[in-house]
């Protein structure tokens, strides 16, 4: 056992939750972004083409509008509607991959008791349950249709409506993601995982709610934080280039920098929906222990027979 590991089995408060998390994010951040890399490689270099192809519609879609060149419009046009295709294809994928390997990492850093778990080990758990994750993401998309609608409805409710769909969204966020680590470390099909994950949630609802709503707005402050830098010079680069007369949708450079800038806020999202997962990680372990006392019976066993 290593100096930095971090108990994950045990039951915590509200408080305790938000310390573990970020005090587990600290010390996985960069061997998770080892492998985040090393398994992201290709979809990376998707969605860099994804991002020129979304920058070279969009600046050429914005170049033509009042001017009558329908010929270039067309392929403008190709472009974006092509690269938003291909940006949701990817973006499922990526989606996917990472909250498994997110998943996985959180368990193998829990059984191996380390905070450099073995990346192979961790893709293997996903290969090995690649069935169960397709069919999850299946029911997940069908759950989150219902949603949509359900947040529809609830839009011509004014205050009460709003407050009730971003409560229903963490709870839901909560479900999925508890649901998704029960699937994975327990070894059970799909419908068990979500059964066993809305025990767990329905039993702790205020505690997730609460635990999605404080940690989410926390990483998505960070996130924009990490964000504003590149963006504000993306913003001076164009205010000044649009000032010397540059034509930015016919220059080169502009068109590296807007789509290295996009495939960087691509990225970016990737890797906050991977680190957002281990709030629910952590939620899962903490509410297994608060309901089944498996870590705690453990240890009373172990001092027993030490004894």
């Amino acid at each position: 056992m290593t100096e930095k590991f971090i108990e994950l089995k045990q039951d915590k408060d509200f408080g305790d939750i938000i310390t573990v998390y970020f005090n587990f994010l600290k010390h996985n951040f960069k061997s998770f972004i080892n492998i985040f890399i090393n398994y992201n490689g290709y979809l990376i270099l998707a969605l860099l083409g994804i991002s020129y192809m979304l920058v070279t519609g969009f600046m050429g879609l914005a170049s033509t509008i009042g001017l009558n060149e329908a010929g270039g419009a067309e392929t403008d046009y190709s472009y974006l509607v092509i690269g938003l295709i291909l940006f949701l294809i990817v973006m499922i994928l990526v989606a996917a991959l990472n909250y498994s390997l997110a998943t996985s990492y959180m368990i193998h850093y829990e059984n191996e008791k380390t905070s450099n778990p073995n990346k192979t080990a961790i893709w293997q758990l996903v290969s090995k349950n690649l069935g169960n994750i397709v069919v999850f993401i299946v029911l997940i998309f069908l759950i989150y249709i219902g949603l949509a609608i359900l947040n529809i409805v609830l839009a011509f409710i004014p205050v009460f409506g709003f407050i009730v769909s971003y409560i229903i969204g963490f709870a839901a966020s909560a479900w999925i993601g508890i649901s998704f680590m029960v699937m994975l470390n327990e070894k059970i099909g799909v419908t068990e995982s979500l059964s066993e994950g809305w025990n767990l949630v329905i039993k702790n609802f205020w505690l997730c709610v609460g635990v999605n709503f404080i940690l989410g707005l926390l990483l998505l402050l960070l996130i924009m934080v990490i964000t504003f830098i590149p963006g504000f010079l993306v913003g001076i680069y164009s205010f000044l280039a649009v000032d010397s007369g540059v034509e930015l949708s016919n220059s080169i450079t502009s068109k590296i920098i807007f789509t290295l800038a996009t495939a960087f806020f691509l990225i970016l999202l990737a890797l906050y929906q991977s680190i957002s997962h281990f709030i629910n990680g952590v939620l899962y372990y903490s509410l297994h222990e608060r309901m089944y006392n498996d870590f705690t019976r453990e240890k009373i066993e172990q001092i027993g027979r030490d004894d």
